[in-house]
């Protein structure tokens, strides 16, 4: 599936420095026109606190969208 048939574009991708992701998948997003944000080195609960800043931002957001 393409990005484009999804309907949706993204620019970003925010990932973390594991070794699981190869230099092939860098340049397949580089191709589709996305930016790699790489986390932190060394900060292991980034994560976590990304995963509770974008929840918030979701429920403050989303909750109070009149669709």
């Amino acid at each position: 599936m393409d990005l484009d048939d999804a309907g949706n574009s993204s620019r970003f991708l925010i990932r973390d420095r594991d070794g699981k992701f190869p230099a092939v998948f860098d340049a397949v997003l580089a191709d589709a026109g996305i930016q790699l944000v790489l986390s932190g080195i060394r900060i292991p609960r980034m994560n976590a606190i990304m995963g509770r800043w974008i929840q918030s931002c979701r429920r403050e957001l989303l909750d109070r969208t009149l669709i």
